[in-house]
C-alpha cells in the first residue's frame, strides 16, 4: 500500500510524463511510464475491488490472512488515491487519459467517490468512442453497466463478439465444474 500510495504522489512529476525508457529495434516501447504507472494502479485497484474483498472474506471469514489486511488499507487509500489519478482524466495524451479512467474506475467504489461515477461516466463514453484496446473497452463497458447505464448504443461489434466469447468461455468452465471436475488430474 506505501508503493500505491508513493507512484500516486509522483504521477504529476514531469519526469513521469516522458518515455525515457531505452528502445531498440528488438524491444518494442512499453509506452510512457506514466501509462505504465496507471496501469499497475489500476490493476492493484482491480484487486482490491468490492468483488474481490467480498471472495477474500467468502474465503476466510473474519479471520483474514495478512494479505487481506494490506487490502483494505489500499481500499482505505483510494480517495488518496484517486486524488492524483483524477487530474490526469483530461491529459493531453489519449493514452494517458484512457489508462487514469481504467485506474479510476475501480476506486470510485469507495463510498465518499461515488459521486464521481457520473463524470466517469462522461470519460468512459469519449474513451468507446475512440478507443479500440479490448481490455479498455470491457472495464469502461462493465463499470458503465454496474452504474445503471445502457451500454448497448456504445457497443461495437467487437464488443458484442468478446462479450459473446466471455460467455461460452463462462459457460465451459461451468459445465467442466458441473460435470464433476476437470478429467485430468492437476499437474501438482
Amino acid at each position: 500500500m506505501p508503493v500505491a500510495l508513493c507512484i500516486a504522489a509522483i504521477l504529476d512529476h514531469p519526469a513521469i510524463a516522458t518515455d525515457c525508457s531505452p528502445h531498440d529495434a528488438k524491444t518494442p516501447p512499453n509506452g510512457p511510464i506514466l501509462v505504465r504507472l496507471l496501469a499497475w494502479l489500476g490493476d492493484t485497484a482491480s484487486d482490491a475491488d468490492d468483488e474481490c474483498l467480498a471472495l477474500a472474506e467468502r474465503d476466510y471469514g473474519e479471520g483474514s490472512p495478512e494479505e487481506h489486511e494490506e487490502m483494505r488499507a489500499f481500499r482505505d487509500a483510494r480517495p488518496a488515491i484517486f486524488s492524483a489519478v483524477q487530474t490526469l482524466l483530461c491529459h493531453d495524451n489519449a493514452d494517458v487519459r484512457h489508462a487514469a479512467l481504467v485506474t479510476a474506475i475501480p476506486l470510485v467504489e469507495h463510498p465518499l467517490l461515488t459521486q464521481h461515477q457520473a463524470d466517469l461516466a462522461d470519460h468512459a463514453r469519449r474513451l468507446l468512442a475512440t478507443s479500440t484496446d479490448r481490455r479498455h473497452r470491457d472495464r469502461v463497458l462493465d463499470a458503465l453497466k454496474a452504474w445503471g447505464h445502457d451500454t448497448s448504443i456504445m457497443e461495437n461489434a467487437s464488443d458484442i463478439a468478446a462479450r459473446e466469447q466471455y460467455a461460452r468461455l463462462r459457460a465451459a468452465r461451468a459445465s467442466d465444474w458441473t460435470d464433476g471436475g476437470y478429467s485430468e488430474d492437476p499437474p501438482f
